[in-house]
């Protein structure tokens, strides 16, 4: 069972989607997101399997949720560097968690 130490070691940062590119060389249909995380943290990318969810063009601007301090991960071509939170839809296909406005770039979950 987990404890209140194990999630305290998670990093989970606010971040706002900067640009969002196809990613045709991925397994699955994946998006690469450039993501402001804030000073601290700064502009990080992540691929995210969103695309039978939301269009390109209505994801700039969009608050998301990030794990700040998992190693990199290869996903072919490209390094994800944070990653992005979401949780499945009646068809089993990512719905991302938004965090309100008027929360600041780089908070942290807690």
């Amino acid at each position: 069972m987990a404890t209140i130490d194990d999630f305290n070691e998670l990093d989970i940062r606010v971040g706002k989607i900067l640009a969002v590119d196809d990613f045709p060389q991925a397994k699955k249909p994946a998006y690469k997101l450039t993501i402001d995380l804030g000073d601290e943290i700064g502009i990080k990318r992540s691929s995210a399997q969103i695309t039978e969810n939301y269009m390109k063009e209505d994801l700039v601007g969009v608050l998301v949720l990030c794990v700040v301090n998992f190693p990199p991960r290869q996903i072919g071509p490209f390094i994800s560097e944070v990653l992005t939170l979401g949780v499945p839809d009646q068809h089993d296909k990512v719905v991302l968690i938004k965090p309100e406005r008027g929360v600041p770039v780089g908070g942290r979950l807690y």
